[in-house]
């Protein structure tokens, strides 16, 4: 693709960055890490993105190799966008700087967190160390969505759709799970007011919100 901004530095970093540095580049390869989107799913995921920037970045994402989008087969047939092999390999490169802005303040008028940013963000602080006994399966229904976790011997597995065989079932909105996970929320107050919904081994479920604590 022929760019009409660059850097013009022969360093990798600038290079990379001549790929997905233009603003939302990295947040439009964040809503896609969990699988494929259709355009009104990715709107969704970044409300504050506008349909005209968004299809730009899209094209320019896809002109580079990071994202490719195909037809779903029938009755579907919708088109979705999802990351190619290459962009793939910026799940790391993300969860990096996940990490590291847990350090930067929240922003005084910014949006809920969606669902897919509140995903990635279990994996961003998770603590091996606190998870390196034992395992457990934790499915996650979240705003109408279904996640599997897994959790083994200090590693961790995030799959969008049902777990099949799980330990625990957790139903709640996303802004509950971030009140349980980082805002202070017990869980038995969030049960006994209704925002959330425990299925199956009430324990597991508190061990596992233990896994993601923030740490200064």
């Amino acid at each position: 693709m022929t760019r009409t901004r660059t850097y013009g530095d022969p360093c990798g970093i600038a290079r990379a960055l001549d790929v997905v540095g233009e603003r939302w580049a990295l947040l439009v390869v964040r809503e896609l890490l969990l699988g494929p989107k259709r355009f009104t799913d990715l709107r969704a995921g970044l409300p504050n993105l506008s349909p005209d920037v968004l299809s730009q970045r899209l094209r320019e994402l896809e002109a580079d190799g990071v994202v490719t989008r195909r037809r779903l087969p029938p009755p579907a047939g919708s088109r979705v966008y999802e990351l190619t092999e290459r962009g793939r390999e910026l799940e790391p490169v993300i969860l990096a700087l996940g990490r590291w802005g847990t350090s930067v303040p929240f922003p005084p008028d910014g949006h809920d967190m969606g669902v897919d940013s509140t995903i990635l963000a279990l994996k961003t602080v998770f603590d091996p160390a606190t998870a390196r006994d034992g395992s457990m399966t934790v499915e996650l229904h979240l705003d109408e969505q279904t996640f599997a976790v897994q959790v083994s011997d200090g590693d961790i597995e995030i799959a969008r759709g049902g777990a099949g065989e799980s330990d625990a079932v957790l139903a709640a909105s996303t802004m509950t799970l971030v009140a349980l996970l980082w805002q202070g929320l017990g869980l038995g107050e969030a049960v006994r007011s209704g925002a959330a919904e425990v299925e199956g081994d009430r324990k597991t479920v508190e061990r596992f919100l233990r896994l993601f604590a923030i740490r200064g």
